[in-house]
């Protein structure tokens, strides 16, 4: 399994549509078998998107994100957790332990929307 993260300046990224780096975890049976970061230099959503799979990434783990853009990842078959907000190493860590859900992850101001119901809650993060 791959998750990425959206991140700026080693946090999560506010913004995903705007994001130009993410940081990707291949996850093994036992955990992180490795981790790298990649430039998203993709001007549009749908080249972005493409890259994203490309890279066979899984879920992915972001700030704010426009409906648009989270509908046509969801549609490729990506998990998209969003409103997320932390140090990304912290919150690589709280998705691993099912601890995500906590309100200090949550981004300031933002409750998840009706349609993202059970993204960030421990039973739906593994």
């Amino acid at each position: 399994m791959k998750i990425a993260v959206s991140v700026w300046e080693g946090r999560v990224s506010p913004v995903f549509d705007t994001a130009s780096r993410l940081l990707v975890l291949d996850m093994d049976g036992t955990g992180e078998a490795s981790r790298f970061e990649v430039f998203l230099d993709e001007q549009t959503c749908s080249r972005k998107c493409s890259r994203i799979q490309v890279l066979g990434v899984d879920i992915l783990i972001c700030g704010a994100i426009s409906r648009y853009f989270q509908g046509i990842l969801t549609s490729s078959g990506i998990r998209v957790i969003p409103w997320v907000c932390g140090v990304a190493s912290e919150v690589v860590t709280a998705y691993m332990d099912g601890t995500l859900s906590q309100p200090k992850y949550l981004m300031p101001g933002c409750r998840p929307r009706e349609d993202d119901a059970g993204t960030t809650g421990n039973d739906s993060l593994k």
